[in-house]
């Protein structure tokens, strides 16, 4: 079963949980704001995809941040602010069994599952 990190009511998740479902790929969400975020997964997403991947510049979130914490993001400031607030991360994320997806990208899905 595929694991999906993202939030239940974002639209690019939903593409995501579409396409697999549209594919008959056995998937669960892991909907960061109900099921929380562990440190050890965020720093492994981290190592596949850097820090600067994992932030949504785009998100309302982003938007709404306190400008110094904007202006000093480092890796370490990056990953204790996605810790505080895991709607920055950018989304859906796959990340098991050999597969590294951020974002919904269906050319990159049909290649990743062979589609």
């Amino acid at each position: 079963m595929i694991k999906v990190y993202g939030i239940k009511n974002c639209d690019t998740v939903k593409k995501a949980l579409k396409w697999l479902a549209d594919n008959q790929i056995t998937h669960q969400l892991h909907d960061y704001r109900v099921d929380g975020l562990n440190t050890a997964w965020l720093e492994q997403a981290e190592q596949a995809f850097g820090w600067e991947a994992l932030v949504n510049k785009r998100s309302t979130t982003w938007r709404n941040l306190d400008q110094a914490v904007k202006n000093s993001l480092d890796r370490a400031t990056a990953l204790q602010v996605l810790i505080e607030q895991p709607t920055l991360i950018k989304r859906p994320i796959i990340l098991q069994d050999g597969k590294a997806l951020i974002g919904f990208n269906e050319a990159e899905y049909k290649d990743v599952f062979n589609k």
